[in-house]
């Protein structure tokens, strides 16, 4: 279904696949400061800022160079050194919804245009309803009709964010993307499952919702795709649904697998599109070690990217030299300049002309 997965709130950068759980991880405290690069405005206290960590930086990173670009932001110019530097090379990504709103997908809450306020036809008692396990067991009619609508891989193409995360597996600096849409995008781009933790789940697959015994992904969307019915299982006549996560069901096995040590291994964490307000997924950021440069490329300071003291603060680190990162904006304009500092522009527009629908 498009970007979504049960739902949450979005920020243009937020969650219309940000949630469903509300599972409890552990976390590392962290004194969390933040860069900040305004697109409209800078202040005379905020430029002084910026300039001495840009001489820290270049100090971090001796002579490593980037194509000159005088009006990139000097966050985009930290983090475009930070990646030339071939010092990461286990990078862990956050996103959310935001990365997918460039794509055509609906987030879910933003008036007028967000998916909950254009259910009105389904007749739901609570938009919410759509995405509950309950709801569809006794009428599943409106999520099918919606997942027809939005099925992945019909009509809606990876944005430039996503080919961004797959050339980072392509150059071998991806650890791992986590990614809390249900849109499949990061697959389409590119990613490899390897690489990939869908948290929400995904529509390659599907099961019943009553017995939990497996029904083939590619008949399961027939049925609703062209058929516009709910699937009966084989064994109890229950109703099929894909390997979504709805309300009422647990994060996927590999989720918890691979996130403790994901975040102890992470050298650096790019966190994008995303509210970072639904766990467990929102405490990602906090997990990671102290000595972890955290970036977030958003519309607006979420989660713990904004605590800390305050924007002007330091995140403590390992040498008090790396901080927090925030850049807002737009997703797709902010990578596509990134990658125009890296001298990735021209793989990044092939390797996402490559993958459009």
């Amino acid at each position: 279904m498009g970007s979504t997965s049960p739902p949450q709130a979005a920020n243009g950068s937020e969650s219309q696949a940000e949630g469903v759980q509300n599972e409890e991880l552990s976390s590392t405290d962290n004194n969390n400061a933040v860069t900040v690069e305004d697109n409209t405005s800078s202040t005379d206290n905020k430029q002084e800022d910026d300039d001495g960590n840009i001489d820290a930086l270049t100090a971090t990173f001796g002579n490593v160079s980037i194509a000159p670009n005088q009006s990139a932001p000097s966050t985009i110019q930290r983090v475009a050194k930070m990646l030339a530097s071939n010092k990461y090379k286990k990078i862990v990504v956050l996103t959310g919804a935001g990365v997918s709103c460039n794509a055509g997908i609906p987030d879910f809450r933003t008036p007028g245009s967000g998916l909950y306020d254009n259910l009105q036809k389904y007749n739901l008692p609570f938009p919410e309803a759509v995405f509950d396990l309950g709801f569809y067991r006794r009428n599943p009619s409106p999520f099918v009709q919606l997942a027809s609508e939005l099925w992945p891989g019909l009509k809606h193409s990876p944005t430039m964010t996503h080919s961004f995360i797959a050339l980072l597996e392509k150059k071998g600096m991806l650890l791992r993307t986590y990614t809390q849409n249900i849109d499949m995008l990061d697959v389409l781009a590119g990613v490899s499952e390897e690489r990939m933790i869908e948290c929400h789940g995904h529509f390659r697959t599907a099961s019943c919702t009553v017995c939990s015994n497996s029904f083939d992904g590619e008949e399961c969307k027939r049925l609703i795709v062209e058929e516009k019915r709910a699937p009966s299982c084989v064994h109890c006549k229950g109703h099929v649904k894909p390997d979504i996560v709805f309300f009422g069901e647990g994060l996927p096995d590999r989720f918890h697998k691979l996130v403790k040590k994901d975040v102890r291994d992470a050298d650096l964490l790019i966190v994008m599109g995303t509210s970072l307000m639904v766990s467990p997924v929102c405490q990602i950021p906090d997990m990671v070690r102290r000595d972890c440069p955290r970036v977030l490329f958003n519309r607006e300071l979420v989660g713990s990217f904004c605590r800390g003291g305050g924007m002007k603060s330091r995140r403590k680190s390992y040498d008090n030299i790396e901080r927090d990162i925030f850049h807002e904006g737009d997703c797709d304009e902010t990578i596509r300049l990134l990658c125009s500092l890296l001298g990735w522009e021209g793989e990044l527009v092939d390797l996402n002309s490559s993958t459009r629908l």
